[in-house]
């Protein structure tokens, strides 16, 4: 039994008293994940309180499927509350991830990078506003159903990935700040498979124990991103001209925002010798530039803002021996991290990864463990 400074018994959440006494808000999407982690603590005896954010208009999407925070997942969300018999409340956020995300990423998609609005919400949105929320309600911490660990150290509490490596969000979870890591609790991370949740679900006899995984981004219908950034902004898809290397002609495109850094397929422009790949955008000309496989590979990567979760200073040392993800689905790959300030450093890739483009986040790994030291943003092309 874990114990404090005074040797007092903690409760499962850390703290120094009884679960009845320690009020916990569970950020649920309306998925079995956040769903399991409400009725767990409710049946552990904590003070749950249910949250669930409206993101966008669910009305529109109460149809759809495979997307979290439309309109289905509110109602599924707040019928988890009433089968364990705790409080549950819809907290409209669409003008706040409007202006916080889907804004940005229409911008930046437009602006030939590939945006990831995943980390953008859990950053600007659930680990900041509905976490102010949170402790607004008098709330001693904030559970979410994400597949992470938060681990205590010598210096505070760390970032570690999940004990099922096929469903670690720690890619998506690296701007997560020290003083969030404090508030928040992962109650999920440590389980071994996405079965063990089902079954937890199917124990606690939740409505929602079958439930599919959501798999698009949740304004992206069938990720199909060009479509929504044509709604956001009319008249973005405009045709330009598909080029190679030297500038040479090889065709037409229906608009930059239909292709992306290491597209292939459905160029349009067959009948070459070798395969040819997209190597770049250029968006003021509205040129897609074209190139071979080889074009794509990159060792040096410049990243910023970024977040740091180590126990020293980012800028004390010249360099950091890091693993690092530019890709969530890609393995670490070994890396030299050189600071040039306290938010932004130089990334050298022991080997040469392909299809790295600005917009992408640069995850830092420890080599040698489960922890996450952070991360950013990578903010320039090859």
């Amino acid at each position: 039994m874990a114990l404090d400074s005074n040797n007092t018994p903690l409760n499962s959440l850390g703290f120094a008293k009884s679960p009845a006494e320690t009020r916990v808000v569970v950020a649920m999407s309306g998925g079995v994940d956040s769903s399991v982690v409400a009725a767990m603590l409710a049946e552990e005896g904590y003070d749950v309180v249910g949250v669930t954010l409206q993101l966008y208009d669910h009305g529109a999407a109460l149809a759809k499927k495979g997307a979290c925070c439309a309109g289905r997942d509110i109602h599924d969300a707040r019928r988890v509350a009433e089968e364990m018999g705790f409080p549950h409340y819809v907290l409209d956020y669409e003008n706040v991830f409007r202006d916080a995300v889907i804004d940005e990423f229409a911008d930046s998609y437009l602006a030939g990078a590939t945006p990831v609005p995943c980390i953008r919400c859990n950053e600007r949105v659930k680990f900041k506003d509905l976490l102010g929320t949170a402790k607004d309600l008098d709330a001693d911490c904030m559970a979410t159903g994400h597949y992470i660990q938060r681990m205590m150290g010598d210096a505070g509490a760390e970032l570690h990935s999940a004990a099922d490596a096929a469903r670690d969000q720690s890619y998506f979870l690296f701007s997560t700040t020290p003083e969030q890591l404090d508030y928040l609790r992962f109650p999920l991370g440590h389980l071994a498979s996405k079965a063990e949740t089902r079954k937890l679900a199917a124990k606690y006899g939740l409505s929602v124990a079958d439930k599919p995984d959501s798999q698009d981004i949740c304004f992206v219908p069938n990720g199909n991103y060009a479509s929504v950034i044509e709604k956001l902004r009319p008249g973005a898809a405009e045709p330009g001209e598909i080029v190679d290397i030297d500038g040479n002609v090889l065709g037409e495109h229906r608009g930059v925002i239909h292709y992306t850094i290491g597209q292939r397929r459905g160029l349009g422009i067959g009948g070459l010798s070798d395969p040819l790949y997209v190597v770049k955008l250029d968006v003021d000309n509205r040129r897609v530039i074209v190139g071979p496989k080889e074009m794509l590979a990159t060792r040096t990567v410049p990243v910023r803002e970024i977040n740091w979760l180590g126990d020293e200073p980012f800028d004390s040392r010249p360099e950091w021996h890091l693993s690092v993800k530019v890709r969530s689905t890609r393995p670490p790959t070994e890396a030299i991290i050189r600071p040039l300030g306290p938010t932004e450093a130089e990334v050298e890739l022991t080997s040469p990864e392909e299809g790295v483009s600005p917009g992408q986040a640069c995850v830092f790994y420890d080599p040698n463990g489960s922890r996450i030291y952070g991360g950013g943003w990578i903010w320039r092309g090859n």
